[in-house]
């Protein structure tokens, strides 16, 4: 486990963030960049500068000072927009392309699906759909899933 003890991550005046080494270099305009989003987002992050460089390489999150723990998850929040589906109240036709109605972790949404190549496994119990408009939409776990969006998705896979 590395010592992050000599690391700053902070916002500097234009709301982005900064980050200072172990060897005092500050550099502005850091973004970071998680390994595995889906499938271990807790996991491989890197802090990468504003011209493509990793300056520091994370394993787990829980090894970071809370402070910097809590910017970093704010910063990934704002970054990464995957909408989970939640439920789905309805789909216009069993062929493809068709209009899905979800409720998402970031309310209702509309999404078309063109053919069922769209939709892609992760995992044992994870999907991913893409739209036409290329937003990526989750499902953590279908078995979450309630028992009438279970028999919508069914038809497509």
């Amino acid at each position: 486990m590395s010592d992050f003890s000599q690391i700053r991550l902070m916002r500097n005046a234009f709301g982005k963030l900064a980050f200072t080494g172990a060897d005092g270099v500050v550099h502005d305009n850091v973004v970071p960049v998680r390994a595995f989003p889906i499938a271990a987002p807790e996991e491989g992050i890197a802090i990468v500068s504003a011209d493509g460089h990793e300056l520091l390489w994370i394993d787990a999150l829980n090894a970071l000072p809370e402070a910097v723990r809590a910017l970093l998850k704010e910063e990934l929040a704002n970054r990464e927009f995957l909408p989970e589906i939640l439920r789905i109240k309805n789909v216009s036709a069993f062929a493809s392309p068709s209009t899905w109605q979800v409720e998402t972790s970031r309310g209702d949404a509309t999404l078309v699906l063109r053919g069922e190549e769209d939709i892609r496994r992760i995992g044992d119990v994870s999907l991913m759909i893409a739209d036409t408009h290329g937003v990526q939409f989750f499902i953590r776990d279908l078995k979450k899933l309630d028992k009438h969006s279970r028999k919508l998705l069914d038809r497509f896979l």
